[in-house]
């Protein structure tokens, strides 16, 4: 990678960036950071205690050049009282971010949704600054559909995402920003499977795991033929509360495996893997298509169905396949998995098509899009 110093800093305007405390909000938000930085911004980083802590983890931690900024924020509770402190939450981080928006001389904010982005991208555009608004989805968030209006600009992930039609004019395609270390393993050519090689597959569940993973997974591996139970090489997250019990199954099948509740290189892993499971969260997806690599994608069961709606872009590509919450059961993922053995190809050419549906250059074209609307 092109060895650049972050902290070096010559333009001195600055940027609001604000995300929501959850990764798929705050992952594209600091690849951008990153990216803006390194062409000679500040960046002012609004968000919630969520994420500060993410905040406090990544490298924009001992940056010079960021100014990280806690924001009251809330979602409209049940009953009017519920209501009323939530209003007054909003009404009071909307106040806060005028005077930094001012203190700071903000030339320009974007907001990455979430209800944490919600008053300081709204006070931005109280004040007539510029705004851009980013959606990692297939389907525009609740806050970003509310500031969209007003925004200078819509940065889209999927191209007609949907809710974002009203806005044609505006809106753009770039992708969604993925993190320095998933780039130094952007489009890995896919692994050859050989005849009596080792299936390699990766499970990730979030920043928490994910409990049907591990109930699921070790069952299915139960069905498959003795023979293919030794050519399995699994890598899992598992729930801190399941990993004994993970652990004890798989040992008894006799299957090969790493189990950890939390990997801190999912870079790494992805690329040394076949195929890739797990849910189907902006930021899982943005990561295994930048790589490349074949996934079954188990989408969180959401009343506008978001990930099913993320996961079927790169199914309907031939890049992964999307198995809803209910039909993820063992006999399903078994025959899958036995299909993978028998047709080794079919891993190879998903994660070819996989890998046409990432976009390495996301942050790149982001940070573009902010420098065309600065005034």
């Amino acid at each position: 990678m092109e060895n650049i110093d972050i902290n070096s800093n010559t333009k001195q305007q600055t940027i609001l960036i604000a995300a929501g405390g959850t990764g798929g909000h705050l992952f594209p938000a600091e690849a951008l950071s990153i990216e803006l930085i390194k062409r000679g911004y500040k960046i002012l980083f609004a968000t919630d205690k969520r994420g500060e802590v993410f905040f406090n983890k990544s490298s924009l931690k001992d940056n010079d050049n960021v100014n990280m900024q806690l924001l009251p924020s809330a979602t409209l509770g049940r009953g009017i009282l519920g209501k009323i402190s939530a209003l007054l939450k909003i009404a009071l981080g909307v106040s806060k971010s005028i005077f930094l928006l001012k203190k700071h001389k903000v030339a320009l904010a974007i907001g990455f949704g979430g209800y944490p982005s919600f008053p300081p991208i709204f006070a931005t555009q109280l004040i007539k600054t510029p705004t851009i608004i980013h959606e990692q989805n297939a389907i525009i968030g609740k806050a970003n559909a509310t500031l969209a209006t007003k925004a200078v600009a819509i940065a889209l992930t999927v191209v007609n995402t949907k809710g974002t039609d009203k806005f044609k004019e505006k809106s753009i395609s770039v992708g969604n920003p993925v993190r320095a270390n998933i780039l130094t393993k952007k489009q890995t050519p896919p692994l050859a499977l050989d005849d009596d090689g080792k299936l390699k597959i990766f499970v990730m569940g979030g920043s928490q795991g994910a409990k049907i993973f591990g109930d699921v997974i070790p069952k299915a591996l139960e069905l498959l033929p003795e023979n293919l139970k030794q050519r399995i090489e699994l890598t899992m997250q598992v729930r801190t509360e399941q990993l004994g019990e993970v652990k004890t199954h798989l040992e008894k099948i006799g299957i090969n495996a790493t189990l950890q509740d939390f990997f801190t290189d999912v870079e790494a892993q992805i690329s040394n893997c076949h195929l890739f499971i797990g849910r189907s969260g902006a930021s899982s997806i943005a990561d295994v298509t930048v790589i490349g690599r074949a996934a079954i994608f188990v989408p969180m069961q959401h009343k506008d169905q978001q990930q099913k709606l993320n996961a079927d872009v790169v199914a309907n590509t031939g890049g992964a396949w999307t198995m809803t919450e209910d039909s993820f059961i063992p006999k399903s993922l078994s025959d899958k998995i036995l299909e993978f053995f028998e047709k080794p190809e079919i891993l190879t050419k998903a994660s070819i098509k996989s890998a046409k549906c990432g976009k390495a250059d996301a942050a790149k074209l982001l940070a573009d899009l902010v420098e065309n609307n600065l005034k």
